[in-house]
């Protein structure tokens, strides 16, 4: 937290009305204020143009206090233009009113901030009070684009809203699909985040990958479409040559079993993908206990049910594996799918070699 600077305290005496109350100020030091000024800043605000340095995840914080001398006054204090993402403010209207300020900024930059204290219904207000907070690291230049996906760490996001795809991070562009907000299995739709075009603080593209075909397609979608980004550190590897599934976790191997993948005729598809979402509870024992729904496609049965989304599952026949025995599905035995159910997150990026 970073220390207050504080104004220095006067202790001011008022006329026989106020001293029969008993109620003494300590009135903020300010330049230019005229004497006669019925709302003031006390202590403990900051004094004006003070300056606060933070570094990335840390808070800086502070308390507001403003007061009036006139009789059944109340005082507002409210921020003097748009705070930064992320700030808790909060106020309370009073004689003596008072407020916080607390942020934790991740962007390095510098930040204006100012409050002004008023009369309410009144156009009486003591002059506003303004700060500047250093946020120390590199400061961005805008645009700049980032990548947020790679082989051991990988974010992904809930689609919000129904929103077109493009291939470029513009609108004015040719879009390359929509996203829906359900998938065909009925589970909220993710994508896997690939990377980020930010144009400001505020306004970003999203690099996505998408379940369509072709398979490996990806496209550009607004952030504000999406919703948080989580991270995940795991990465399934499927060697449909060796009929070989690993689950590594930050580049260590934590997970192998032999599969069943697609017939020469119903290839599973080559390429990067990522795990959509993740089934239990289902009466077909065909599937297995636990399946997984992927963003892989298959291109030769595109009129199954849901548009041909590969999955990765159990299977009630374990002696035909390992082998190429599916129609582009990845079946392994049940005992290793719920292992890798307890180890494998959705959201999780899917390599197929």
């Amino acid at each position: 937290m970073v220390k207050n600077l504080q104004f220095p305290s006067l202790a001011r005496s008022f006329g026989a009305a106020l001293a029969a109350s008993a109620f003494a100020l300590l009135l903020v030091a300010s330049a230019g204020r005229a004497d006669s000024s019925s709302v003031t800043w006390t202590a403990p605000t900051p004094a004006d143009q003070a300056k606060f340095n933070v570094s990335p995840g840390k808070s800086v914080s502070f308390s507001l206090t403003a007061s009036t001398v006139e009789p059944g006054g109340i005082v507002h204090i409210a921020p003097a233009q748009t705070l930064p993402k992320g700030v808790r403010f909060n106020s309370s209207d009073s004689v003596v009113a008072q407020a916080t300020f607390k942020w934790t900024p991740d962007t390095p930059g510098d930040y204006t901030i100012a409050f002004t204290a008023s009369l309410v219904g009144t156009t009486t207000a003591a002059p506003t009070v303004t700060y500047s907070v250093h946020v120390k690291g590199t400061v961005l230049s805008y645009p700049y684009t980032s990548k947020l996906t790679d082989e051991k760490v990988a974010r992904w996001a809930q689609v919000l809203k129904r929103v077109p795809v493009y291939r470029q991070p513009k609108a004015s562009g040719r879009a390359v699909t929509k996203l829906d907000t359900m998938t065909t299995d009925g589970t909220h739709n993710i994508v896997l985040v690939l990377g980020e075009r930010a144009l400001t603080p505020t306004k970003s593209w999203y690099r996505i990958r998408l379940p369509i075909l072709p398979n490996n397609s990806t496209g550009w979608v607004q952030s504000s479409a999406l919703g948080a980004l989580f991270t995940v550190n795991t990465h399934l590897y499927v060697d449909r040559a060796h009929f070989r599934a690993t689950l590594k976790k930050n580049g260590k191997v934590i997970f192998t079993s032999i599969v069943g993948v697609g017939r020469s005729i119903w290839p599973t598809p080559r390429g990067e993908f990522y795990i959509r979402d993740k089934l239990t509870n289902f009466n077909d024992p065909f599937y297995g206990p636990v399946a997984f729904g992927t963003s892989a496609r298959s291109a030769t049965l595109t009129d199954w049910p849901g548009g041909g989304f590969v999955g990765v599952h159990g299977t009630n026949a374990p002696e035909i594996l390992p082998g190429r025995v599916s129609h582009g599905c990845i079946r392994m035995p049940n005992s290793s799918v719920l292992k890798l159910a307890r180890l494998m997150p959705v959201g999780t990026p899917l390599t197929i070699t």
